[in-house]
């Protein structure tokens, strides 16, 4: 047990960086229902993350900064001839370090192509016992307010129960250090998570649909909001609730 702790304590940052599959996130969120260790360990680290995010100032980089790591970064390349030790190794710790890291935050792919299995892995482990609803009832009068004060917005609440997709409860959610409202509907069995982010906070694309490992989503702005909505139902059903979730 203290292996698999080790194990899954490693995989927690991981984890809420979106870094993980949404099969892997499953098997952590099994874990941390059965281990209050590692769940204490995994809320620690997500208030972390969410007070680097907002407490924390950021620059862009200069061009000049840009230009002298590209050339940093050409001299750092292993050397093709035979015998010669790399540019890089001549570099200080410190130096290398400092580009390293900025090779990792000018360079790398946008977050937005991530969120898709960020959302998924979120909704697989909201399914897990005990963590799909923080507030369950079928009345919107009733979940909205449950989020006032919990949430720096308001998120819009519909019952879709006339139609076959009936508001359950829903839920507060942190994806990447961004506070969500997760609204739950069903489909005869099937759970649908709608996640509402403020207008300022929208993650990923600005509109879209897809699916990861059998689940599908929907990714659309309205009302200055931004909307994810992602269930195990087909695509098409799921394009039925997102429609007549945005006439309602």
């Amino acid at each position: 047990m203290i292996e698999d702790c080790e194990e899954i304590r490693l995989l927690i940052q991981a984890d809420l960086d979106g870094e993980l599959r949404p099969a892997e996130a499953a098997r952590i969120a099994a874990h941390l229902e059965r281990c209050p260790r590692c769940a204490e360990t995994l809320d620690q680290l997500a208030t972390l993350s969410a007070r680097v995010r907002h407490e924390t100032s950021s620059y862009p980089a200069s061009a000049d900064f840009r230009a002298a790591l590209t050339e940093r970064l050409a001299a750092a390349a292993p050397n093709p001839v035979a015998g010669r030790r790399p540019v890089w190794l001549g570099v200080s710790f410190g130096a290398g370090f400092a580009v390293a890291a900025s090779l990792a935050l000018l360079l790398m792919p946008p977050r937005g192509s991530q969120w898709p299995d960020e959302i998924v892995a979120s909704h697989i482990r909201a399914l897990q016992p005990g963590h799909l609803m923080d507030v369950v009832s079928t009345d919107q009068h009733t979940v909205k307010p449950w989020f006032d004060g919990r949430l720096p917005f308001a998120p819009p609440v519909k019952d879709l129960a006339a139609i076959g997709f009936p508001l359950v409860g829903g839920r507060l959610d942190y994806l990447e250090g961004r506070a969500a409202a997760a609204l739950v509907y069903r489909r005869g069995q099937h759970v649908i998570d709608l996640y509402a982010f403020a207008g300022s906070d929208a993650p990923g694309p600005l509109s879209g649909s897809g699916s990861r490992d059998g689940y599908n989503f929907v990714r659309w702005d309205q009302d200055g909001m931004s909307l994810w909505a992602v269930s195990d139902l087909n695509a098409q059903e799921m394009a039925d609730f997102v429609r007549e979730w945005r006439r309602a």
